[in-house]
């Protein structure tokens, strides 16, 4: 299919939104310390000590982490950062070609690069395309994966926002799709911060009025859910903030704020 410019500049929050989901566990699953930086927000050391490693698996956790402190900062991702997570992810993919967290992270990294690139630039790229297939193909090895379906919820609400009916149409996007991967990232991880945050904040920054209801109840699950690292408490405090400004009634706030958060 021809690429148009009424998909263009669909995806970055969508692939954004993964950062929330990655999971520690899988990210290094034998280094106790990298796991304790990580979860304490200490995110560049941890990625200098993964690199010098540098298993597809250090890799791997080497580009989460920085991608990590770009997306729990205040200001826009640091390009250089950006950069450094694409290439860690790149090479854990040629020692691992099936890695999953290193196919999780090259999305987010392809996501978070297209944001300082002109829309269309971004588009012909093929980095939206190739976020949504790398998370496809984490589902098809593992369908447990609720990382990948949260990731997935996300861009199918983002293409709707974005590009409205006709992009939602030429990308094979929907409501119904993001509902039915939120259920089940949910059903498999339901005191997961991250799950409920982005896939509420989608909903919200799509259309809060029409989404109220359920903008509200999502929110209200990452709020009373257990923050379990740094990560998911900058995801929960964002959480309170939104719900927050819904509970205040100033719902054109409230959307406007959902737009600006990641």
């Amino acid at each position: 299919m021809r690429r148009s410019g009424v998909a263009s500049g669909l995806f970055p929050a969508a692939l954004a939104a993964l950062i929330a989901f990655a999971p520690i566990a899988s990210a290094h699953p034998t280094s106790a310390e990298l796991a304790g930086k990580f979860a304490r927000g200490e995110y560049l050391a941890a990625a200098s000590t993964a690199e010098t490693a540098a298993s597809a698996d250090d890799l791997a956790f080497a580009a989460r982490a920085l991608l990590a402190q770009c997306m729990t900062g205040n200001s826009e991702p640091d390009p250089d950062l950006v950069n450094r997570a694409l290439k860690d992810a790149e090479a854990a993919l040629k020692i691992d070609p099936g890695h999953e967290e290193g196919r999780l992270q090259l999305a987010i990294a392809l996501s978070l690069k297209s944001r300082t690139m002109d829309a269309m630039a971004a588009w012909s790229a093929g980095y939206g395309e190739k976020g949504k297939k790398l998370a496809e193909g984490v589902l098809k090895s593992d369908p447990r994966n609720f990382y990948a379906h949260g990731f997935l919820a996300v861009w199918n609400v983002e293409v709707e926002r974005r590009g409205g009916g006709m992009g939602a149409w030429m990308l094979g996007a929907s409501l119904d799709a993001a509902r039915k991967h939120y259920d089940s990232a949910r059903l498999l991880a339901p005191d997961d911060v991250g799950v409920h945050w982005q896939y509420a904040r989608a909903l919200a920054a799509l259309d809060l009025n029409r989404h109220w209801n359920e903008v509200s109840t999502v929110l209200s699950r990452a709020v009373a859910a257990v923050a379990a690292d740094h990560v998911e408490q900058v995801m929960q405090a964002r959480a309170e903030h939104l719900l927050g400004a819904l509970q205040a009634g100033d719902r054109d706030a409230a959307q406007k704020l959902a737009r600006e958060l990641l």
